[in-house]
């Protein structure tokens, strides 16, 4: 079964000088994913007639399939109906459904109609009208030369609307798709390259319709494995098969599969073991608690934390005695300790973990530079902590810490250390 491609071409200046993030893009692409729809390419035009010609005449020699999101409102930078009309040499009709359409939307919020709406019911001839519920710009499918060309809102949830009521089911009408399936497995701990050389000798045994990507973040890397084959069923047990062997080799480093999130396992482990967990933030600033928290039911593990910013927080909130802060400074092994024993106590929690350091940009000194952090853990039985070093961007260090940290509980709730 041959592959068949789509190619995404969002039209605005907005999404050109970054006013407005396209999210669009994504999401078009799971939804094509979903269904055997391959996209080959994105590409974000202004409102220009010839860029916009020539995205689409370029677009149809790459792909079967040409999605177009934006330009199609009632003002005069919105030209890509006029555009689509040149492209296909065609004219302008008039539909009265769509007409009928706008003004009952215009009466549903009790407003005049104007003119330049009026005109949203003018509609090349060539075009096929997929109707707009939610808006007032009608969806439009052509095809030409093999190609089919589908022009949509840029409104998100209209744009949307639209591909789930009739474009999808459209396209699966049309193509025989094979089916195309994704697992992700993810990794903490180990860097990309290192990991790369771990599963190289199993990479390189994978079958031609299989095929491996690194996609690395801050402290993590992601494995996705694709599959694509014309059998679902057989494609998803061979693609469980690979992960099997791959969570053989790596899975020291393996925290979760597909949607879950490091914060997801923390939480799983310690509902598994009727355990609870306080957090003691300095240099995270909070950032901690909150990915715990964004996790439903959070509140059977997660006591509370403390954001101890200031030593006289430190000080009244968590008991770390001045004199501990004169002699070793709040970024410190002792600080990060006592924060961790402290915070556990103070919640009645079974563990207890803690952050003090310097995020950046400022605050560094040759002895502890941006990016000193140290991070504390404590139980019944122990209380420790680890000095970690990340000389990047003020984010990016509250991150990669949160990252470490994470990883080093986890490795504890397992009791892999």
């Amino acid at each position: 079964m041959n592959t068949v491609s789509a190619e995404i071409i969002t039209i605005g200046d907005e999404i050109l000088y970054g006013q407005i993030t396209d999210t669009n893009t994504q999401w078009i692409s799971q939804q094509l994913d979903g269904i055997g729809i391959k996209t080959v390419r994105k590409t974000s035009v202004g409102d220009q007639r010839e860029a916009i010609l020539s995205a689409l005449q370029e677009a149809s020699q790459r792909a079967h399939i040409v999605l177009v999101t934006g330009g199609l409102g009632p003002t005069k930078d919105d030209i890509t109906k006029q555009v689509f009309v040149e492209y296909f040499n065609s004219t302008l009709v008039f539909h009265q459904e769509v007409l009928d359409h706008v003004q009952s939307l215009f009466d549903k919020i009790g407003r005049k109609m104007s003119d330049l709406n009026k005109n949203q019911a003018y509609l090349p001839e060539c075009a096929q009208v997929i109707p707009n519920q939610l808006g007032t710009a009608p969806g439009m499918w052509f095809e030409k030369e093999d190609c089919i060309y589908i022009s949509m809102p840029g409104v998100p949830h209209e744009m949307k609307g639209l591909m789930n009521s009739c474009i999808i089911e459209k396209l699966q009408q049309k193509f025989q798709t094979p089916t195309i399936l994704h697992r992700m497995v993810k990794t903490i701990g180990i860097p990309e390259s290192t990991l790369s050389e771990l599963l190289a000798p199993w990479e390189e045994q994978l079958p031609e319709h299989i095929s491996l990507a690194y996609l690395p973040s801050l402290g993590q890397v992601k494995l996705r494995l694709s599959g694509v084959g014309e059998k679902a069923e057989l494609l998803a047990q061979e693609l469980d098969r690979e992960v099997t062997t791959l969570t053989q080799i790596a899975e020291k480093y393996i925290y979760a599969y597909d949607n879950e999130e490091v914060e997801h396992i923390i939480g799983q482990l310690l509902k598994d073991q009727n355990a609870s967990l306080a957090t003691a933030e300095s240099c995270t600033g909070g950032f901690i608690a909150n990915k715990i928290t964004n996790v439903p039911g959070c509140s059977v593990y997660y006591k509370g934390g403390i954001v101890s910013y200031s030593n006289e927080v430190k000080m009244s909130q968590l008991g770390i005695p001045e004199e501990m802060l004169k002699a070793h400074g709040a970024v410190s092994e002792e600080v990060a300790k006592t924060m961790a024993k402290q915070v556990r106590i103070k919640y009645g929690a079974d563990f207890g973990i803690s952050t003090t350091g310097i995020a950046g940009p400022d605050g560094g000194t040759p002895e502890k530079p941006v990016g000193t952090v140290w991070v504390g853990y404590s139980d019944a039985n122990t209380t420790e902590a680890k000095l970690l070093h990340f000389p990047h961007t003020r984010q990016m260090n509250i991150t990669l810490t949160y990252n470490a940290l994470m990883n080093w509980l986890r490795k504890k709730l397992l009791k892999e250390e």
